[in-house]
């Protein structure tokens, strides 16, 4: 969770300078705004937060085999985001973005320190990449997701006007 911890900082200080005029830019036709891309990392850590809590009420335990989810960092393998994780067109400030970020950085904070781990071992839920990932898997998958965003967020701001 610590090294969660310190990627999320380091997205955040990626985007500290820059104004809620160049979050929300496109700078180029079929990429989404830094704006886009911090609220798919929102998203996606709010999903993840409902799917680990739904497998810890409702779930089954199951064995699965650890994944190697460290190559989520490498970009040069196109995903496509499912339609849950697709950000708005909305313009959203940095002050809202850091708002709902750290509403969804709590309730996974709260599910990890609140949780066993065993049970967290026990239990998983599916990946689109990864098949099966354990719901322990999942809480270092968040950082790694956000790692793989900040290079994108890296060069979108190359591109900032």
């Amino acid at each position: 969770m610590d090294e969660n911890k310190q990627i999320r900082e380091d997205v955040l200080k990626s985007v500290s300078g820059l104004s809620d005029k160049q979050l929300n830019e496109r700078v180029e036709d079929g990429s989404w705004t830094i704006m886009q891309v911090l609220d798919h990392l929102y998203l996606m850590e709010r999903t993840i937060v409902h799917a680990i809590t739904d497998q810890l009420a409702n779930g089954e335990n199951k064995s699965v085999d650890e994944k190697p989810i460290q190559l989520t960092t490498n970009r040069s393998t196109k995903v496509d985001a499912p339609s849950f994780v697709i950000p708005s067109d909305d313009f959203i400030t940095l002050e809202e973005m850091g708002n709902k970020l750290s509403e969804s950085r709590a309730a996974l904070t709260n599910i990890v320190h609140s949780t066993d781990r065993a049970l967290l071992e026990q239990r998983a839920y599916p990946h689109p990449m990864f098949g099966e990932l354990s719901l322990q898997q999942w809480i270092p998958f968040v950082g790694l997701h956000e790692k793989r965003h900040l290079a994108q967020i890296e060069k979108l701001k190359e591109k900032l006007g």
